[in-house]
């Protein structure tokens, strides 16, 4: 299926005019921008509903990827990680265009997962969760979905140790051997943090142990994230440190760090502690003034492996928290943070990210990169980098000029 002729008629081509401002280059392009997205995903949405009920197990399935062997839609079971970004996307399309088509659809994506709110076998939940029935509560200002949104607050926080004061990423919580934690798990404590405000207090105290030990363990005295530490339940201390999706244990994953700058600025933002926000600042400044950092603000799926693939899915978490995070900060500050995430969305609305067609099964950003040290999703779109790049276009549409 491909994209009628006026959405390929709406095809951004950007550059940046002599005199004229990336932010003003972005703003004049963003309506043919979510447009182009629109069209995308009324495709996409298309090819992916005949395809919902034939997961494995007698389980609904959701839109993930794209399989390039096949050239078809990948689509995965309803507890998988990601199943959240993609009737996330929906909303933030339902938000950017008011086409009620997207209101529709969301909703229906979003109410198959009900029934993970009650697993607590993974950290995953918040992105499943929040990113879907979270968004449908904020945009559509309703409260029919908070006691599925406490529930499963309270199914993550069963994976909280308090004598570590950690929350298990990976792996049973009955074992005693390894307590698995990486920094993706940052991106769960949102919904910790909106459940302590809406009946489940319990919830802060799991979100703001879990990210202040992080901050302490996780990362190097430059701001560069590990990947996967593995912490010793009977003393506390940190007995194995494994590289995970990245490229050794001594590099940055790209996506890792993208999740701590969003993750830390989040945790400001929720609760007003100060050493959050001196954190994202740190854990930014580490990404945005790296010497492998590509000139377009995208990066390499690890900081040390300069040359080989971007990650486009990197680069849309750390646009879309640098646009929160640049809100916080004092001026000068917020001027660089600012200027490097629009000049990384202006990027990936190009042609060497923003696909064309069917190309890619009408996902919109091609170049992500998955888990390559497991040769899974390389140089592929992924769900979660389309969810933050919407989010991001959407934070830069409010910006005050």
């Amino acid at each position: 299926m491909r994209l009628a002729v006026s959405a390929v008629a709406t095809i951004v081509a950007i550059s940046v005019n002599a005199g004229e401002s990336g932010e003003e280059t972005l703003k004049a392009a963003l309506p043919g921008i979510f447009e182009k997205c629109a069209a995308h995903y009324k495709a996409l949405d298309a090819a992916a509903t005949p395809l919902v009920d034939k997961g494995s197990d007698g389980m609904k399935q959701v839109p993930h990827g794209f399989n390039r062997k096949t050239g078809k839609l990948d689509m995965r079971n309803i507890d998988w990680w990601t199943t959240g970004h993609y009737p996330g996307s929906l909303w933030y399309l339902y938000e950017a265009t008011g086409d009620g088509f997207f209101k529709d659809r969301a909703t229906y994506w979003t109410e198959l997962l009900e029934p993970n709110k009650n697993d607590s076998s993974h950290h995953d939940t918040g992105f499943m969760m929040y990113c879907s029935y979270g968004n449908a509560r904020r945009i559509l200002k309703t409260d029919k979905y908070d006691d599925i949104l406490r529930t499963t607050a309270k199914s993550l926080s069963k994976r909280f140790n308090e004598s570590l004061g950690l929350i298990r990423s990976w792996g049973d919580i009955r074992d005693r051997k390894n307590f698995l934690v990486i920094p993706d798990n940052m991106m769960n404590l949102e919904l910790l943090e909106w459940a302590s405000k809406n009946g489940f207090p319990y919830g802060d105290k799991v979100a703001r142990s879990h990210a202040t030990k992080t901050m302490a363990h996780h990362f190097r005295k430059d701001g560069g994230t590990y990947h996967v530490l593995n912490y010793s339940q009977e003393d506390g201390r940190v007995q194995q440190i494994w590289r995970g999706q990245g490229a050794s244990c001594e590099t940055a994953w790209a996506r890792g760090q993208a999740w701590a700058i969003y993750g830390y600025t989040m945790m400001y933002r929720e609760t007003g502690d100060k050493a959050y926000l001196e954190f994202a600042q740190k854990v930014s400044d580490y990404a945005i003034n790296h010497p492998n950092m590509p000139e377009d603000g995208v990066p390499y799926w690890d900081f040390g492996a300069p040359g080989e693939e971007r990650d486009s899915s990197a680069a849309a978490i750390i646009a879309s928290g640098l646009l929160e995070l640049q809100k916080y900060v004092p001026t000068e500050k917020s001027k660089v943070y600012r200027e490097f995430a629009v000049k990384q969305l202006l990027s990936l609305a190009s042609p060497a990210y923003f696909s064309e067609g069917d190309e890619i099964g009408h996902w919109l950003l091609k170049h992500g990169v998955g888990h390559k040290p497991e040769h899974s999703e390389i140089d592929t779109p992924l769900d979660y980098g389309d969810y933050y790049f919407l989010e991001a276009l959407l934070r830069f549409r409010e910006l005050k000029m």
